[in-house]
């Protein structure tokens, strides 16, 4: 893979689990590719257009992951940091419903929301247009050394600074090559989506294996993100999150 659009590259749809998300809800790559595709064109009549940014909620579940993927398909990078997106102009923020009350979009930022109807006719209901939406994939001339992820406010190098399209799979291709992902596998992910390293390691190594990603949304104690590989033989092990290297 050269980006993390191919991902959703049509071929690779399959009744095969992709993703599992904190509410135990299975979608097969089937699902999850064509649901990829709805998003981009969301995100595009949202106004996500080439040099914007696209803010997500960095809670991990369905409708962020889908956000980032169709993004990432159209060559958008994704700050998962709606508060920071909005301070820095983002064309298109996207939160869970509940903080749609005290989430004040800036002029010229289009604010969704997922979870629900929004309070405010002015804020996009993302399921309603994601379930309506063109389940075709619009064009991209997005490269490997474009950015796909954006700085946010967090603490830390591995949690700041912009990442490239393939920064980010080859820290993904060495979770995968050293625990040798393949489907049929599960890769855990506790903790949210704003951690780069986490990210790599617990979503992008096993869609980009065809193995399934588990979301469970929980934190270890210290609050770092943990990233666990479930082999189907019952074995389990723990993954390092790994480096970036060049950004």
């Amino acid at each position: 893979m050269d980006v993390v659009g191919d991902i959703l590259a049509r071929d690779r749809r399959s009744r095969d689990v992709a993703l599992v998300t904190p509410d135990e809800r299975e979608r097969t790559y089937r699902d999850l590719i064509t649901n990829g595709y709805k998003s981009a064109n969301v995100l595009r009549y949202l106004g996500a257009r080439e040099g914007s940014t696209v803010a997500v909620e960095p809670a991990p579940g369905l409708h962020t992951t889908l956000a980032f993927l169709g993004a990432a398909a159209l060559g958008r990078p994704v700050r998962f940091d709606p508060e920071t997106g909005i301070a820095r102009g983002d064309r298109v923020v996207l939160v869970d419903v509940a903080d749609e009350s005290t989430t004040e979009p800036a002029p010229g930022t289009g604010l969704a929301a997922f979870g629900g109807p929004p309070e405010r006719p002015e804020t996009t209901h993302w399921e309603q247009e994601l379930w309506s939406e063109n389940p075709g994939m619009p064009p991209s001339g997005v490269g490997p050394d474009d950015i796909v992820l954006r700085e946010t406010d967090g603490e830390g190098p591995d949690r700041s600074g912009s990442v490239t399209h393939r920064a980010l799979l080859d820290a993904a291709a060495s979770v995968a090559g050293e625990h040798g992902l393949e489907p049929g596998d599960s890769v855990t992910l506790r903790g949210d989506l704003s951690d780069p390293r986490a990210l790599a390691a617990g979503l992008v190594a096993p869609l980009a294996a065809g193995a399934t990603s588990v979301l469970v949304g929980e934190e270890t104690d210290n609050g770092e993100p943990t990233v666990t590989v479930e082999r189907e033989d019952g074995g389990s092990r723990r993954v390092a999150l790994p480096a970036l290297g060049e950004r």
